[in-house]
């Protein structure tokens, strides 16, 4: 392990002592991709039979989403846990309190949500310090992260965090790179840009994949793209999962603070002790999920608003929406009857591809 961090050191320091210029770009890259590869390393050990996840950390998936916390010791991270759920975590002044994940489930507008505390991921967990490495495999599971920051000194923590989640292949906010990456048998590495390029020509392409030993592939820039970039793509291994910052303890800040605050992008303020402000902070939670609720409806009967199901916004047609149900229905599936905004008429007879939208009221008839 010692031997990786080593490395790892050194790679950087060599990035900060190189002065960034369009000479020195292609000799980054190559920097870049090598930094990447020994992190990989890091998270993924090597070799032996798994026995690396580590007690109390694999907690089951249940519910429609799932939420991953993460803070520095004491911004308040498990009083706002322990308020939003009602689950009983350990609370003290001393740091370093919470060691386990500990699950919470609440239920809002019809979904089932779990709330995970994600400890401890601060800095150096990326370079193995710590229980870090088992956290980090639950945060990838995520479908929202929340970063809980002292509102008091949130640009550091936040600063940090940032560089530990990003470290282990989490991009945060962000959509995939607009790049098409293909592998091939032989023909060299071919380069399309399809619009101008301000960091990446073909030198540079080149020696990012031959760190990686790939000498034959299509690469295609759709948008200018970084050194970054297209070792996301070639590590193939990223997740990207949005997030939102909460600047807790605004009890301690001013009206003037407070209004400053609320202009910064993907922030919510609250008072976890006092919990103030918990109904925006659910409101955007509800946002950044982008769950899609189908309500079902038996023949001849009303339609069941309490219990929705609740699909994921990537995977919303009627055939995702009679797996997540029963693997079986689609077997003996002849078509649906939908009601909703998703269709000109209602209802409107549909078939299996049809794709949904919130609240849309579904039937469906078997052969």
């Amino acid at each position: 392990m010692s031997g990786t961090l080593a490395k790892i050191a050194e790679i950087e320091a060599e990035m900060a002592r190189t002065q960034k210029n369009k000479a020195t770009a292609h000799h980054l890259g190559l920097l870049k991709a090598r930094l990447a590869k020994l992190r990989r390393e890091l998270i993924t050990p090597k070799g032996g039979g798994g026995g690396g996840t580590g007690e109390g950390f694999d907690v089951a998936k249940t519910g429609d989403a799932r939420i991953g916390f993460v803070g520095f010791p004491s911004v308040g991270k498990s009083t706002l846990l322990s308020n939003l759920a009602g689950v009983y975590s350990e609370v003290a002044a001393y740091e370093f309190t919470t060691l386990t994940t500990v699950p919470g489930v609440i239920r809002y507008k019809g979904a089932k949500i779990q709330l995970l505390d994600l400890p401890g991921i601060i800095e150096g967990a990326k370079d193995g310090k710590g229980r870090g490495r088992q956290v980090i495999a639950v945060a990838r599971t995520c479908n929202l992260i929340l970063i809980v920051l002292d509102v008091l000194k949130p640009l550091g923590h936040k600063k940090i965090i940032e560089n530990e989640l990003e470290g282990f292949g989490i991009r945060l906010n962000s959509k995939p790179p607009n790049i098409g990456f293909k592998k091939k048998d032989k023909g060299g590495i071919n380069l399309t840009a399809t619009c101008p390029q301000s960091e990446l020509d073909t030198e540079t392409v080149k020696s990012i994949l031959a760190e990686y030993k790939i000498h034959n592939a299509d690469v295609t820039l759709r948008s200018d793209a970084t050194a970054d970039d297209l070792i996301d793509v070639v590590e193939g291994n990223r997740v990207y999962i949005p997030c939102i910052y909460v600047l807790n303890k605004i009890d301690q800040i001013s009206i003037e603070e407070l209004d400053i605050i609320y202009k910064v992008p993907h922030c919510v303020p609250i008072s976890a002790h006092h919990r103030w402000n918990f109904d925006d902070l659910l409101e955007k939670i509800w946002d950044y999920l982008k769950l899609v609720r189908i309500y079902t409806k038996p023949k001849g009967q009303l339609p069941d608003y309490t219990s929705p199901v609740v699909l994921p916004y990537c995977k919303t047609t009627v055939e995702d929406f009679c797996m997540k149900i029963h693997k079986n229905l689609i077997k003996d599936f002849k078509y649906a009857l939908v009601w909703g905004s998703s269709v000109k008429h209602n209802p409107q007879k549909v078939g299996k591809d049809h794709t949904l939208e919130d609240e849309d009221v579904i039937q469906i008839v078997k052969k």
